[in-house]
Order: C-alpha cells, then structure tokens, then sequence
C-alpha cells in the first residue's frame, strides 16, 4: 500500500509539474474539479444529469486549460520539451484527448440522427427531455469506457501498478486539484485587474 501511494504522489506531482503551469489553466482546473464533485453526488440517482455536468461543464472547461493556455514551448523549468512530456504521458495527451473529445463532440450528433442509437435504446427518444437522457447515458459509458481502456492498455505497455495508480488518481483528481488549485481563481483575477487598461478621463 505503502509503494501505490508513493507512485499515485509521483504521478500527481508529474501531472502539476509538466501540465498546469498556466494559472488560467489552473483556475479552470478548479471549476472543473468542483463540478465533477457534484457530478458524483448526483451519479448515483441521477446518472444521465451527472454525466451532462462532467461532460458539458468539467470536462470542456479542465480540456480548454490544456489545449488553449497551457504553454507548449520548451519547459525550462522541467528541462522538457512539449514533444518528449506528450511522449511520457501517463494518461490521456493531446493527441488522445482529440479523439476522445472528438467521440464526445460526435455522440449527440449521432444521437440526434439515430434516436435508438443503434439499438442501444430500446424506447427512442421523443422530447428534448429523453434525448437529454440518453446522452448523458451516452456520455457516462463513454467516460467510464475511456477510464477501463487507457487502464488496461496501461497493464500492457506499462504494468498493473501502474494501471490502477493512474485509475486511482483520475477518480480522485477532482478533491486533489480543489484542495491545490483553491487560489487559482483569486489569482486569475486579480492579474486581470492589473492588466486592465485604465480608464479615460
């Protein structure tokens, strides 16, 4: 027990180090973090609502931190390039958020143009308020779907340990990174009041 916490720290302190240094990345992290806290109290009565919230709220705003803030230069500070730090990725890289975002962009669309989603739905949606359903229902494999592959891909290219740390620390991400990101957002705001520019007059 001892070795799997130790490598869960090590993982953690690898994502923080090499993937938020941007502090709007950071602050979007927390927001993320908060809603993925709600999504599990509601998981459990109201599944479908859940995963609308992780996917349609958490989930956009902790990949936009990553894709559109976080730096991509050279990491002179870690001594890393962008390109050997999406090599050694545990998780998800850019390259595999694509197209997991991209599945998710797709399945509402699908949705909408197969109302069973191709059987999968025995009663095909008839009001906004079961095709809101079935697409958190959608949504929820998908992300329960994306956590078992990249586990047991992990079992195979890396080794079990490792596997379940990392199943591990993506379930309990959401508590880390509100207890480490609390301040990202007063930070945000108060850069942004120093970059504003100063009125006329």
């Amino acid at each position: 027990m001892g070795r799997f916490r130790e490598q869960l720290a090590e993982q953690r302190w690898d994502d923080h180090r090499y993937y938020h240094h941007s502090i709007v990345n950071q602050a979007l992290h927390f927001f993320s973090a908060c809603t993925f806290v709600l999504s599990y109290a509601l998981v459990w009565n109201y599944p479908w609502l859940a995963a609308l919230l992780a996917w349609g709220f958490a989930m956009t705003s902790r990949q936009a931190g990553h894709f559109f803030f976080e730096p991509k230069g050279y990491d002179y500070e870690n001594e890393a390039t962008h390109e050997y730090k999406e090599e050694i990725k545990v998780g998800y890289n850019l390259a595999r958020k694509v197209v997991l975002m991209g599945l998710w962009g797709l399945a509402p669309l699908v949705l909408y143009l197969n109302p069973s989603f191709f059987g999968v739905f025995s009663e095909p949606f008839t009001g906004l308020r079961m095709y809101l359903e079935d697409l958190g229902m959608i949504w929820l494999a998908l992300g329960v779907g994306a956590l078992l592959f990249r586990t047991i891909q992990l079992f195979f290219i890396r080794d079990v340990e490792t596997g379940l740390v990392w199943a591990a620390k993506i379930i309990t991400d959401p508590f880390h990174d509100m207890k480490m990101y609390f301040r990202a957002p007063g930070e945000c705001a108060r850069a942004a009041k120093a970059w504003r520019p100063a009125r006329r007059g």
